[in-house]
């Protein structure tokens, strides 16, 4: 009896720790994270194990997700010095006061990141304020060519300046542009209202000039969330087509392009500089917006993606795109079909690995709809390439005409064939 009442003492006990431990743990636990203003995202795991170091900076980390990688350190001696630069020309205030302003900014610059940042909220402050040093005087460098010493050689060779640059468009190497925005504004309150003096879009549209083939200018009316984000802005088109519903897009399946040529489609490269989604079809000519693959290619779209299925699952134009290719391309004499055509530059050397590119962007990517241009697209090229006719003319035009002396040999053998078989009809019904 004495042991029972023990036995029940000590679960009691068990249970009344138990509730302390869990009430402690909720007390320690930070509200979640809003959705309102998130914008910078971890990649989920299933999309990023596909090619993990697409995602992940080479030589410059920005902002609390990459901080700490022990190869990228060498650049963190290039950030400080970016900062003074930057701290120089907006000489108004000291770095106290500057960490200061930063540290303001803090309980927002959490809500941007999707995910928790661990870092307290001092070291949190530095991080943001040599980031976005670096980032501000690189791009006042660009824009004005000024300040560059003989410490820059290193970091304007063209290897590291280009990978710098892509490495600031991967999106987990985001800071929030809104954040960017503040410091820059408080940094250069005059320049706001001079007309001499660019705005920080300007800065951010000149420095990345290379990935803007449509020439957009930076109007006021261009609002983006990060470097990632502005990237996606220079690869839609002015007018965003409508969205399909989801049931419209279940069946589509697409035909390769070799697939779609034998059956005597017309591929036809547009100007690059429309465009880049901008595919078009008119009787029997497909055109597509001429572009080139490289060694960044890969990396720059899976960005994309991963963005789109983050923040954008129901505007996911460069899912769309993705995916047409995805389909045009399955192997590497697809991609000849593209190259011999004009539409693309093929700047890996090896068709079969730009075919498994393109193949491997797809995997694990979720389509939530479609958009009905290319769904109307996906139409027309499913009714041409049934078509019998489109078929056998092809058929036709590929084994007898692929020459003028070969089509000239072909018409002169049907005109004898339906001429003897003319004269043998006529024998025929003069002996009745």
């Amino acid at each position: 009896m004495e042991g029972s009442t023990t036995r029940v003492g000590n679960n009691e006990e068990h249970r009344g720790c138990l509730v302390i431990d869990v009430a402690t743990e909720l007390s320690r636990t930070e509200p979640p994270v809003t959705t309102q203003y998130s914008c910078i995202y971890r990649v989920p795991p299933h999309i990023r194990k596909v090619n993990d170091e697409a995602y992940t900076p080479k030589v410059i980390s920005i902002g609390p997700f990459h901080f700490g990688i022990e190869r990228m350190q060498f650049m963190e001696r290039h950030k400080l010095r970016y900062l003074k630069s930057f701290l120089e020309r907006a000489h108004q205030k000291s770095f106290q006061d500057w960490l200061a302003y930063v540290k303001n900014l803090n309980p927002s610059v959490r809500s941007y990141y999707a995910n928790i940042i661990k870092l307290n909220d001092d070291h949190l402050a530095k991080l943001i304020l040599i980031d976005a040093g670096f980032i501000l005087e690189i791009l006042l460098r660009y824009y004005f060519n000024d300040k560059w010493t003989a410490e820059d050689e290193t970091l304007l060779k063209p290897w590291l300046s280009t990978t710098v640059r892509v490495d600031l468009l991967l999106l987990e190497n985001q800071l929030p542009f809104v954040v960017l925005q503040k410091i820059f504004t408080e940094a250069f309150p005059s320049g706001q209202n001079d007309n001499g003096f660019p705005s920080l879009l300007q800065l951010s549209f000149k420095y990345f000039a290379y990935y803007n083939n449509q020439g957009l200018g930076a109007s006021a009316d261009v609002s983006i969330h990060h470097f990632t984000d502005m990237l996606r802005i220079f690869h839609l088109p002015a007018r965003l087509p409508d969205r399909a519903d989801k049931d419209d897009k279940s069946e589509i399946h697409l035909h390769t392009a070799t697939e779609l040529v034998e059956a005597g489609l017309k591929l036809r490269a547009d100007n690059p500089k429309k465009c880049l989604f901008d595919l078009r079809y008119s009787k029997g000519v497909l055109k597509i917006p001429s572009f080139k693959v490289d060694g960044h290619t890969e990396i720059l779209f899976r960005n994309l993606l991963a963005l789109e299925q983050c923040h954008y699952p129901y505007e996911a134009f460069v899912t769309d795109y993705i995916r047409i290719l995805e389909f045009l391309i399955d192997t590497g004499k697809d991609v000849d079909l593209l190259i011999k055509n004009g539409i693309m530059a093929n700047w890996l050397g090896d068709n079969n690995a730009v075919a498994d590119l393109f193949n491997s962007l797809w995997k694990n990517i979720t389509q939530v709809n479609f958009n009905t241009e290319y769904l109307n697209l996906y139409k027309d090229l499913k009714v041409f390439h049934n078509d019998p006719v489109n078929s056998w003319r092809a058929s036709l035009t590929r084994d007898y005409c692929r020459t003028p002396c070969q089509t000239a040999a072909t018409f002169a053998a049907i005109l004898l064939l339906v001429l003897t078989t003319a004269q043998t009809v006529f024998s025929i019904l003069s002996e009745v």
